[in-house]
């Protein structure tokens, strides 16, 4: 009878044993992030070396950050998702909503290579960190805009009125864009009443809800100045389009892409892992190369060709970027909506 009870102890332990390792190293892991060459590039230059060094498979759940937000909000207490990737703004929202997972920097050995402004930290505990940056910048078509615009003020030259892109609320930068003209004239005031008034006599040929939508716009030559993200910006360009891009003499706002843990996941260490492979200077230079993403790492050593296309420019970096305090953004945001809507949009 003793011999039943130890041979069946001894089959409970060591089937603890299998669970626990199992659960220390899963079969694969869920990380959202988003779609189309965005969704390719990540999957390029992160899961596939992830999966390669560790075994581990990558899930994808594609969709945009606010798609994925709801996600993590429906799935409170049973995490589905490891990882989510979502964009600055967002990241802050997911995070007041309980979430987000905190993450542990001194477990992760390529964390020191962070540059201090893609640390995302509440109190004191970090929340998220970046991988990449990407700017809205000044983009034109070089067929009907034969110098290359220096200034904000461009938007405003009557050689281009009617034909003008500009991102609205709906847009993830629209209200960035509001709050970033404002500091880029001079504009100090609350109530933002000459930045208003600026784009109320703006004469737009489109103001956009998405940026395939702007994208669409200049392919077609439907608009010929405006602004828009210098990753679409260059892909438009790479397609051989007659298009430029650049960063006016007043700067350009710049958010990124940051990663996150999901609070309730029960792979942390696996998703530990796969974000730390983010954070190597091999991943970063991929990004780079395919998205123009400006790396949020150091270390990163990129031809002229990509240099040129990051988000800060040629002989930019990241200290020429115009980086929000999303907070303040976020509150502003609900009167820039209902002001544009009132003021702008009719």
């Amino acid at each position: 009878m003793w011999n039943k009870v130890l041979m069946s102890t001894a089959a409970a332990l060591v089937g603890l044993s299998h669970a626990a390792h199992a659960q220390t190293t899963p079969q694969s892991i869920t990380v959202a992030y988003y779609g189309g060459n965005w969704g390719e590039a990540f999957d390029a230059c992160i899961a596939q070396p992830f999966t390669k060094a560790t075994g581990i498979k990558v899930v994808a759940e594609i969709g945009n950050s606010t798609t994925t937000l709801s996600k993590l909000q429906q799935q409170t207490g049973e995490a589905v998702i490891d990882v989510a990737y979502m964009d600055g703004g967002i990241s802050e929202i997911a995070e007041a909503a309980g979430v987000l997972a905190p993450i542990d920097l001194e477990k992760l050995s390529n964390a020191g290579a962070l540059q201090p402004q893609a640390i995302y930290k509440n109190g004191d505990h970090a929340f998220a960190v970046s991988a990449g940056y990407y700017s809205l910048g000044l983009i034109y078509n070089t067929s009907e805009v034969s110098d290359v615009p220096q200034s904000w003020e461009e938007l405003w030259n009557e050689s281009y009125a009617g034909a003008v892109a500009i991102p609205s609320p709906n847009n993830s930068a629209g209200v960035p864009f509001v709050i970033f003209l404002a500091g880029a004239f001079g504009d100090k005031s609350e109530t933002m009443d000459a930045t208003f008034a600026k784009l109320k006599a703006l004469d737009t040929g489109l103001l956009y809800d998405t940026s395939g939508a702007a994208s669409n716009a200049f392919q077609s030559n439907e608009v010929v100045i405006g602004a828009h993200f210098n990753v679409g910006a260059w892909d438009l360009i790479d397609a051989g389009l007659p298009i430029g891009f650049t960063v006016p003499k007043e700067g350009v706002w710049a958010t990124d892409a940051r990663m996150h843990i999901v609070k309730g996941t029960k792979n942390a260490d696996a998703a530990a892992q796969f974000i730390d492979t983010a954070l190597t200077a091999e991943a970063a230079s991929c990004l780079a190369e395919k998205l123009y993403l400006g790396p949020a790492v150091t270390g990163v050593t990129l031809s002229p060709d990509v240099e040129k296309k990051l988000p800060w420019g040629a002989g930019g970096s990241i200290e020429s970027l115009r980086l929000f305090d999303w907070s303040d953004v976020n509150t502003k945001r609900p009167a820039v909506t209902d002001r544009w809507n009132r003021e702008i949009a009719n």
